[in-house]
């Protein structure tokens, strides 16, 4: 049996989620420059982090931003499960 998977499960991203918390805790605002400069992530590729759906980036620049907010993978990434399963045979 062979199983196709919806294109629609994908990683996300919960970088806002990570600056929000992190603005709460420092009680001040939080810029996306100044993520890039602590991280050395260009400022461009968070903003597609951020913005685009299922934007794709190496481990480096997770390892940066986990570094940054001081979180595990599973707080800065999310796996999205997807709408459906089809099921079919070869």
């Amino acid at each position: 049996m062979k199983r196709h998977y919806n294109r629609q499960a994908m990683i996300r991203f919960k970088l806002g989620e990570q600056i929000e918390k992190k603005q709460f805790q420092e009680g001040r605002r939080i810029t996306i420059q100044e993520v890039a400069t602590a991280t050395g992530v260009n400022r461009m590729t968070l903003s597609k982090i951020l913005n685009q759906r299922g934007y794709s980036t190496g481990t480096e620049i997770v390892d940066k931003l986990c570094e940054y907010f001081n979180c595990r993978v599973e707080e800065l990434l999310e796996y999205t499960q997807p709408d459906s399963l089809e099921s079919g045979k070869d």
